[in-house]
């Protein structure tokens, strides 16, 4: 009889309150496992896929026909993207922040030569490759993209629209009016955006393509279906100079969601093999997103993202983020220094925080899919409690009086 060496995993619920993965609904659970295990190539597991390109066409606002989504998490979306960005081109990239920094290496790498990716193949300094750093905190602004566009004159450049790294929005009207006049073409990662805020990409005429997640905005399981947009002019460059690589390569990947030769046909023809459970679920967080309004949506962060920052605040932290699903807060002053303790102890209590991923060291807290008054009064709780274990001199009923006022008791959301 064999010896089972491994007992089975059990992972318990806990309370994600960090910048992402978000709390996935339970309708969207539910329809990812509730799927048969149908054939990918099955019929209606392609319908599902052709449905969920016209509710990501709604939901972006956009009539481009090349958009789809890129089986994986937003890095996958953000690699397709990217792959149109040949050695020697020349790129300009805006980093404020962790994930815009690795968005600004994968641009190095797909523009370095050669022998620069020989010299240094993990982190190539790319001769052709502008990397414009904003402050810790700040945002990207309209004067620095303008001047940073005007005096290098790129083919590409690029820009996070929200940087879950520092919390910051950046100028996303600034940078698209900036390549236009400069004849630029604009690349966007928008994976912290996309679902959270109400914008529509057709607004944005100067950036050629789009790249999101879907575990953020979307609160779609992590490892489902990644949204990804492109202009006309984006698909015609991809189809003059290429892009090496199949699985990541836009026009392959759009054949499959029944996008070919540039037009919408009945089916898609085969790529790679794709998931029937995560074409579900991506197809019912597309269309839960599609009823419930991104407007509304939009307006229910801002509302609860409000009661937060005035809960942290209150607490003695300082809030340095402008995000609507996200605060980012150094600590108290007595407590400076000890935000990687603050962190394990909350995930060792089943509340899952994180600090920032470059110096310096802040704390994150999110609100992803928890757009109610019992979820952030847990939240705000659950922190409170972890400041007065740590030492912290916190007036409970200070906190306590905020949110009555942001969530009266007979509120129900």
């Amino acid at each position: 009889m064999a010896i089972d060496r491994y007992p089975k995993l059990e992972i318990p619920q806990t309370l994600a309150a960090g910048p992402g993965p978000g709390h996935t609904d339970e309708r969207v659970l539910q329809a990812f496992a509730t799927a048969g295990v149908a054939d990918h190539m099955q019929s209606d597991v392609l319908r599902g896929l052709i449905e969920c390109k016209h509710m990501l066409r709604e939901l972006w606002g956009t009539t481009n026909i090349h958009t789809f989504a890129v089986a994986g998490t937003g890095w996958s979306g953000l690699d397709a993207m990217f792959s149109a960005v040949m050695p020697g081109d020349k790129v300009v990239a805006f980093s404020n922040g962790t994930f815009s920094s690795i968005d600004a290496l994968t641009l190095r790498i797909k523009a370095a030569t050669p022998d620069e990716l020989a010299e240094d193949s993990l982190n190539p300094l790319a001769k052709s490759v502008v990397v414009i750093k904003a402050e810790h905190g700040e945002s990207v602004s309209e004067e620095c993209i303008d001047a940073a566009l005007e005096e290098h004159q790129p083919k590409w450049a690029f820009m996070a629209h929200w940087e879950t790294g520092s919390g910051r929005i950046n100028d996303i009207r600034a940078f698209s009016d900036a390549c236009k006049r400069h004849g630029v073409m604009g690349l966007v990662d928008a994976v912290s955006s996309f679902g959270v805020e109400a914008f529509a990409i057709d607004d944005y005429p100067g950036v050629v393509a789009w790249a999101s997640c879907p575990q953020k905005g979307l609160c779609c399981l992590p490892l489902t279906y990644a949204p990804v947009s492109f202009r006309d002019v984006y698909i015609d460059t991809l189809i003059k100079n290429g892009a090496y690589t199949y699985v990541h390569h836009p026009i392959f990947e759009a054949r499959h969601w029944g996008i070919i030769g540039g037009q919408d046909v009945e089916k898609g023809t085969y790529h790679r093999t794709h998931s029937p459970y995560a074409v579900a679920a991506f197809h019912e967080s597309l269309r839960l997103a599609l009823k419930e309004g991104l407007q509304k949506r939009a307006e229910s962060y801002r509302k609860h993202e409000v009661a937060l920052r005035e809960a942290v605040t209150t607490m003695g932290c300082e809030v340095t983020s402008d995000m609507s699903s996200l605060v980012v807060l150094n600590l108290p002053a007595d407590l400076s220094g000890r935000e990687g303790e603050l962190v394990e102890l909350c995930r060792a209590n089943g509340f899952g925080l994180w600090p920032t991923l470059s110096e310096p060291i802040q704390v994150r807290i999110g609100i992803l899919n928890q757009l109610n008054a019992g979820a952030v009064r847990d939240i705000v709780g659950r922190f409170m409690d972890v400041l007065l274990e740590m030492g912290c001199d916190v007036d409970r009923a200070r906190v306590g009086e905020v949110m009555d006022k942001h969530f009266p008791v007979d509120c129900v959301a």
